[in-house]
């Protein structure tokens, strides 16, 4: 009887702390507030994921994201009823490796990362939506 209450006992314990809500921290917000357009973790999410992009899409130059400056929020939408999921649109100008600035474009959506545990970003560099994913001129993230 006591091997068999192991495994279910493990699973119950896996299962609280995947539903347990978390506390609100510079880290972790679940309040319904996607993140500030300068939150660190999203500009470095940002620039990994660019590095990804560049290295695995033909023909985009073998460039990285320095850092992002000037940024601000051009749009936010509060999560509500009819609306569950807060959405923040961000603006800014990315310092890229070859010394060029570029327009990047990106939106924060609450809790869209996988399995709802972090922050989904989208986002979009000026010259680099090779096959037009965000529409000409990264216009669907504006």
């Amino acid at each position: 009887m006591a091997r068999r209450s192991i495994p279910i006992l493990a699973a119950l314990a896996v299962c609280a702390v995947v539903a347990a809500p978390r506390a609100a921290s510079a880290t972790s917000i679940w309040d319904g507030v996607a993140r500030a357009c300068d939150d660190a973790r999203i500009l470095k999410k940002i620039e990994r994921r660019f590095r990804h992009q560049v290295k695995n899409v033909p023909h985009l130059p073998d460039v990285e994201i320095d850092g992002i400056d000037r940024i601000h929020q051009h749009r936010y939408l509060p999560a509500r009823e009819d609306r569950p999921i807060a959405r923040r649109y961000c603006h800014g100008t990315a310092r890229l490796s070859d010394g060029r600035r570029k327009k990047i474009w990106y939106l924060i959506e609450d809790h869209q990362g996988f399995a709802g545990i972090d922050d989904n970003v989208e986002f979009c560099v000026s010259g680099f939506d090779r096959w037009n994913v965000y529409n000409s001129y990264c216009r669907i993230l504006r």
